[in-house]
């Protein structure tokens, strides 16, 4: 496994559904419950979508936590959770809610939203500790997942997002390679 690079688990872009970023939230929904869909009937793999700009070039991906993300678009304002609560300043988290009145009346407008918010309004570019590239080593990938809790990281090759790394199968991997050591060890 020490040998194995992202580009040996990665799913390329190209084998996910994609929805443009000019996409309203309402069509997101559509979208997501089409792919779940299809996911669950085994008609597809990926039940996550990629977002892809005018020029069809993808920026981003876009899954039901997105979506919710969406309805309440005082987010865009804040992202410093991840960073109070590494520190132990979790109480200012709690704090910037209140100021920011995150989760306030996120459903009182929820079919003007649906119908106004566009995705490019609410899903930000990948940040660097989501990003790898085809040559970098699952140790690497182990560190990112643990440590900032994604469910996917983004496949760069140059600038241009690749594929996903997704969570699921690294872990899989994992469970494979622990399963064969100890197999290994009872014969021993």
């Amino acid at each position: 496994m020490e040998k194995m690079k992202v580009q040996d688990l990665m799913i390329s872009a190209e084998r996910f559904p994609k929805i443009s970023r000019d996409a309203t939230l309402f069509e997101a929904l559509a979208a997501l419950e089409k792919a779940q869909g299809k996911y669950m009937s085994g008609e597809s793999e990926q039940r996550i979508l990629m977002i892809e700009d005018e020029k069809g070039k993808v920026v981003g991906k876009l899954s039901p936590i997105d979506l919710l993300r969406g309805l309440e678009t005082n987010y865009n304002k804040v992202d410093m959770e991840n960073v109070l609560t590494r520190f132990g300043l979790s109480y200012m988290w709690k704090s910037m809610q209140k100021d920011y009145h995150l989760w306030e009346n996120p459903f009182r407008d929820l079919c003007r939203k649906a119908d106004e918010v566009r995705i490019k309004d609410f899903i930000k570019a990948p940040s660097e500790g989501q990003c790898v590239s085809l040559n970098d080593s699952l140790a690497k990938c182990l560190h990112l997942f643990v440590m900032n809790r994604h469910d996917a990281l983004f496949v760069l090759e140059g600038d241009d997002i690749v594929g996903l790394l997704r969570f699921s199968d690294v872990y899989r991997k994992v469970s494979e390679t622990m399963k064969e050591c100890g197999v290994e060890a009872a014969k021993g």
